[in-house]
């Protein structure tokens, strides 16, 4: 079924806003109510929320939710160029929307889950890199073209921001996503180390593409015997 452009933009949107406002506001929320939900808890809460945006949107608009994603995708040749700005906007006011609401329900809270190094910028860097390069990379094996959408890659796609999220989080936030860390920090005010979680997310899901043409099937010829 073709999608109008704003029905794929709206769910770009809804599909963000879910992910900012569940993952973030389990920050939010295991900060301001004594630790209850736990750093498990919040790498699975992201890992969860994305897997049922896959399956809610992804007939929709390819349930990308993440503008390093979407450019990629573009960068691959899976997806038009000329989408990528909206699908970035609508992501990225998706974010801030889930962030602003969680300011007006938790005013006090300073970060609202802003994505921050725990030790130098470098290291935090080189993480978030590598990180959204072996999440892009799952994402390019188990999408249709820049579908995201079935059992398979909704699965694999959350267990991976799961897994991530839950031994990487400590070290640098494990964003993997400009339009995750954009919001909160824009809205929070906490804006030293943003330039890091929009650079360094975009670079590894570029880094995906190469490793991904290099780990798939070559084409082959049929050989005399």
């Amino acid at each position: 079924m073709h999608r109008t452009p704003m029905s794929r933009y709206l769910a770009e949107f809804l599909g963000t806003f879910a992910l900012v406002f569940a993952g973030t506001g389990a920050i939010v929320s295991n900060d301001t109510y004594g630790g209850v939900i736990g750093h498990p808890g919040i790498a699975l809460t992201f890992g969860l929320v994305v897997m049922a945006m896959i399956y809610t949107f992804g007939d929709v608009s390819g349930a990308h939710f993440n503008p390093a994603v979407t450019t990629a995708f573009a960068a691959a040749g899976r997806f038009p160029w000329r989408e990528v700005p909206g699908y970035a906007a609508a992501q990225c006011l998706g974010a801030i929307s889930a962030s602003a609401l969680l300011r007006s329900q938790f005013p006090a809270h300073a970060t609202l889950g802003t994505t921050l190094p725990a030790g130098s910028a470098s290291q935090s860097f080189v993480f978030e890199l590598i990180l959204t390069a072996i999440l892009m990379l799952t994402i390019l094996r188990v999408s249709t073209g820049a579908r995201e959408k079935g059992i398979t890659a909704g699965i694999a796609i959350g267990a991976v921001i799961a897994l991530e999220a839950m031994f990487a989080g400590p070290v640098c936030g494990a964003s993997m996503n400009p339009a995750r860390s954009l919001a909160p920090a824009v809205v929070s005010g906490t804006m030293d180390s943003l330039w890091l979680y929009l650079a360094a997310p975009t670079a590894g899901a570029l880094l995906a593409i190469p490793l991904h043409r290099l780990t798939s099937p070559a084409a082959t010829t049929s050989q005399p015997s």
